[in-house]
């Protein structure tokens, strides 16, 4: 048997009026995915424990069934991997965003989804003032880059600028916990400072003349040092690849021990490569046993809070991806088990993510399926896996 895992970023979500009271997933038209939930079993896994942050670095470290609890260490360290960037044991990683703060407050998380271009451009400027014998930037994709402290202390909080937008930034600053932290005052140093190097860079003034959001702060967060975990392939003898757009995810299969397979055209967003990444995991799965395919887009379109896009991400996940991988995958010669699912929701209402349990379904052609005939948040509510937790979604996709 061979497996491949179809992660949807973010694509659960509640009951939207315009949408006349469903969910987007409920509201896209996916006839492929619901005949493939016919022939599944179905349930809702809790991918995020109640005393962990819900983001898509813990949620997807436990839909591979690792113990977030033992190896969770935050985001930057996952796409300081990914980015190759080498870790000494002291030093702390972050991710930092590139903001738009406007009056004040923050606009949006993402500088209006700012291009690689510009932020490139904008990372350097940083590197030029800011970096130090003990600080440096790092640029990455569009808006997500990582900021390295050495012998940084994780003794303080971090607010991920995704869960604050509309936000007066300033009180949403890094702050000790407990005693006074030191790291925590030079990150806010560092993020006050950048605004005065970003606000009036060139690359800005040219946005804002083209009527763009400028990305006019950093917003380091999420802290963590470099993690100890086993391969996936220690765990499971499984040998595996990851597909994606973000780094966060291929750095997540460096430490999991997955091959990153990079595929052109790959955004994250609505105009994402969706036939490529399909193709590559067919490809992927020709010559190992496991696939993991994650895709972003519905999760960007959450964090916008539209729903029409959202339901848009989902109809093309369904049409360019997921219909074309059941195809191929059921021309090999060898059986292949799919899984489909989200990391978490990201609720159009609360532009963030959330603790919610997500769908999911299970197609293994060894077991005889729910016949629940569409797939969305209330349906796998009556799947025969129930409420699972932990490790429990691996191996019941592994059998």
């Amino acid at each position: 048997m061979k497996y491949i895992i179809i992660l949807a970023d973010g694509m659960a979500d509640y009951p939207i009026e315009k949408l006349g009271g469903k969910t987007p997933l409920m509201a896209a038209r996916t006839p492929a995915i619901d005949r493939l939930c016919a022939r599944s079993r179905c349930g809702q896994l809790v991918t995020v424990p109640d005393d962990m942050p819900p983001g898509s670095e813990v949620a997807n470290l436990a839909v591979l069934g690792y113990d977030v609890h033992q190896v969770y260490q935050g985001r930057g360290v996952l796409e300081a991997a990914s980015m190759g960037v080498e870790l000494a044991a002291s030093d702390l990683a972050m991710r930092c965003n590139i903001i738009c703060i406007e009056n004040g407050w923050i606009k949006n998380h993402s500088a209006g989804h700012i291009s690689n271009e510009e932020s490139v451009q904008l990372v350097e400027a940083l590197n030029e003032k800011l970096a130090s014998p003990r600080v440096r930037f790092h640029p990455g994709v569009s808006y997500r880059h990582l900021l390295v402290i050495k012998d940084g202390v994780n003794d303080f909080s971090c607010t991920p600028p995704h869960d604050v937008p509309g936000t007066p930034f300033s009180e949403v600053l890094p702050r000790s916990k407990g005693r006074e932290s030191a790291t925590a005052a030079l990150l806010t140093d560092l993020i006050l400072r950048s605004q005065d190097i970003l606000g009036p860079h060139p690359v800005n003034a040219k946005r804002q003349a083209q009527g763009k959001d400028p990305g006019n702060s950093i917003w380091p967060w999420s802290p963590g040092h470099r993690p100890q975990m086993k391969t996936f392939g220690e765990l499971h003898n499984l040998r595996g690849a990851v597909i994606s757009a973000v780094d966060l995810i291929f750095g997540l299969g460096v430490y999991a021990g997955l091959q990153p397979i990079h595929v052109p055209g790959a955004t994250g967003l609505f105009d994402t490569n969706y036939e490529g990444k399909a193709e590559a995991a067919c490809r992927a799965l020709a010559e190992m046993d496991f696939v993991f395919l994650h895709i972003e887009a519905s999760d960007e379109a959450g964090h916008e809070g539209n729903a029409e896009l959202k339901v848009r991400t989902i109809e093309a996940l369904h049409q360019r991806a997921i219909q074309p991988i059941v195809e191929c995958t059921a021309t090999m010669k060898e059986p292949v088990a799919i899984a489909l699912l989200p990391d978490h929701a990201t609720p159009c209402a609360v532009r963030t993510h959330t603790r919610d349990a997500v769908p999911f379904l299970i197609y293994r052609p060894d077991e005889k399926p729910d016949g629940i005939s569409e797939f969305n948040e209330e349906t796998c509510r009556q799947g025969s896996y129930g409420l699972l937790q932990g490790d429990e979604f691996i191996r019941a996709l592994l059998g």
